[in-house]
């Protein structure tokens, strides 16, 4: 047995004190901390933050310690039994790494917990002992981990079967809110910590709906308890997929209050989080590549599959939002179009396919810079958008006898129940067998950047996809009353005093009159920038020359800025034919 010991020693330092113990040790026992966590396909390289470890021999005597690599060391130990011991530096409010403070503590075992070599497929305990200091008698402990001793939310022990499951259970510590639902006869329990006034009545019966649409999906539940673990915070948002739990961050006003009755686009972007979050119980927690079964995590893990995990997930989040009758169609189109506009606004959709966004995720996805929209298109947006393709295709030839749902379920129990991980032909196979004919024709859109060739397939379900110039800086997508003539092609940040550029977007009138990221638009045609931009380019003429002036850090630029009629970059979905869209929505 393995045994893990966790305090937060102290939160005003944002330290963790790990201990763990161990009798079958080898005379040379090697450990490492993972450098990522399943769900975020970048190297984190979380032993960065690990400080003071030391090791100890049955005689607490301290063993010399070598460290092998940034993440790797070894403890020269011939007593049989070994005792490891270091504090995690946890300041990162995130889904992904520790945070630990007066306020709470949380922290994913990826980010906390060494594995030893070898010693990986053991059975392990998990000790969680109260904070260190006055002021923390009312915390309490929200994990999906199961019990070995502790009571449920209460400090004590926890099990695991092994190494993988541990890292798998993030642990919140905190003074929470915690409200209860059940799910199709399964325990949920959604739990907030920060400040808040959520109406947590209202958020439960909502879960509960989408809950029971994707159990009823694959046909039961993999979990026999699940946590929704929610960071309420003044502006943020995330999600991680765990086996039996979420982490989430939220902004404070994505949740509603008890006094608010209509659905605010925050809330409902906060349920289309947690129904892609819990999407993920069977789709990537279980459903899986090859290449992650079991996961590598000391280094990149490349997968071109990422599309099928992420992408078809993102089609399913919102749609299951709808189903669970939590939006209308109305709106569900809406954020389909708020969706493709993500997309059609990148001129990188037409350089780099889904396959190459998916293997390149570790590089380029999860490392976006300025130039990210010229150069790259996202497997969640696109993903899903290929996925409605599939969707609506498969329900066309089969006149709606089968649908992409009978692909999840196949994918279920042929690889999900079995614990076989997805090739990259895995997906094309099965709607092949529900086609009756050769998919290649569909799947080589995967290896395609050309846009796909959705309008003609939503009309023949009822929708009319078009694509309209756009209407402002907050404009998303979907139905617009009034909309630009011209368009910079830029992004910006307005000030009083000039607007900051944040991206151009290649072939535009500012691409072509020299501005770039990070450049301070201050005046066009000798006129101070003090607000929209576009506002001020609306009183001129397409075709127009108008003379621009910025800084490029602490130098003046000038140039001429040639008037563009806006690209129609913008898709709205609207209902054409009722009877039509019946036969998908």
């Amino acid at each position: 047995m393995i045994h893990y010991q966790i305090q937060a020693s102290d939160p005003h330092a944002h330290l963790f004190r790990v201990e763990i113990r161990t009798d079958i040790a080898a005379s040379q026992q090697q450990f490492s901390l993972p450098a990522w966590l399943p769900g975020s396909y970048m190297i984190r390289d979380f032993a960065r933050h690990l400080i003071d470890i030391r090791a100890f021999d049955s005689n607490d005597e301290e063993i010399a310690l070598t460290q092998l690599d940034k993440q790797t060391w070894q403890a020269d130990n011939h007593s049989g039994s070994l005792t490891i011991c270091y504090q995690v530096y946890a300041w990162d409010l995130s889904v992904r790494g520790a945070h630990l403070d007066q306020t709470h503590g949380f922290f994913n075992g990826s980010a906390t917990f060494v594995a030893l070599h070898g010693l990986e497929d053991k059975p392990v305990t998990m000790e969680l002992l109260p904070p260190v200091g006055d002021g923390y008698d009312d915390w309490k402990v929200a994990t999906a981990m199961p019990l070995d001793g502790a009571k449920l939310y209460g400090f004590g022990r926890y099990r695991a079967a092994d190494y993988a499951e541990l890292i798998d259970h993030p642990v919140e510590i905190g003074d929470f809110t915690v409200a209860t639902f059940e799910a199709a006869g399964v325990p949920h329990d959604l739990v907030l910590s920060g400040r808040h006034w959520a109406d947590t009545d209202r958020i439960c019966a909502d879960l509960k709906k989408i809950c029971e649409k994707q159990i009823a999906l694959f046909g039961g539940a993999p979990f026999d308890r699940y946590l929704f673990m929610t960071q309420v915070v003044g502006s943020g948002f995330g999600g991680l997929e765990h086996r039996a739990s979420t982490a989430l961050v939220c902004g404070r006003n994505d949740l509603p209050s008890v006094t608010e009755t209509e659905l605010s686009e925050g809330y409902r972007t906060f349920l289309s989080l947690c129904s892609h979050e819990y999407f993920h119980n069977w789709n990537i927690k279980r459903i899986k590549p090859a290449v992650f079964t079991p996961y590598d995590l000391s280094q990149e893990s490349y997968t071109n599959q990422l599309w099928a995990y992420e992408g078809i997930t993102s089609y399913f989040d919102d749609l299951t939002v709808y189903r669970a009758g939590c939006i209308d169609a109305e709106t569900y189109l809406e954020q389909v179009s708020q969706l493709m506009t993500r997309v059609t606004r990148g001129p990188g959709r037409l350089l780099q396919t889904l396959r190459d966004s998916s293997t390149n995720a570790w590089t380029k996805f999860y490392k976006q810079d300025e130039n990210a929209q010229n150069a790259i298109v996202s497997y969640y947006t696109k993903g899903s958008m290929f996925a409605l393709y599939l969707d609506l295709t498969i329900r066309l030839e089969t006149y709606n006898n089968h649908s992409l749902d009978d692909v999840m379920v196949q994918l279920w129990r042929q690889y999900g129940q079995t614990g076989i991980g997805t090739n990259d032909n895995s997906h094309q196979r099965i709607v092949e067998s529900l086609l009756g004919r050769n998919a290649d024709d569909l799947f080589a859109w995967l290896d395609n950047s050309d846009d796909l060739p959705l309008p003609e397939l939503l009309a023949q379900f009822g929708c009319q996809m078009t694509l309209r110039n756009h209407a402002g800086a907050n404009d998303k997508g979907g139905k617009a009353s009034n909309v630009n003539q011209l368009d910079l092609g830029a992004r910006y940040s307005s000030g009083s005093n000039g607007a900051e550029i944040t991206t151009v977007r290649n072939g535009s009138a500012a691409h072509q009159a020299g501005l770039a990221a990070g450049d301070k638009l201050i005046a066009i045609n000798n006129l101070q920038v003090s607000g929209d931009v576009e506002q001020m380019l609306a009183k001129y003429r397409q075709g127009q020359r108008l003379p621009i002036h910025w800084f490029r850090r602490d130098e003046l630029m000038t140039s001429i800025l040639e008037l563009r009629a806006a690209e129609p970059d913008t898709v709205s979905i609207t209902i054409s034919d009722e009877a039509l869209l019946s036969r998908w929505l």
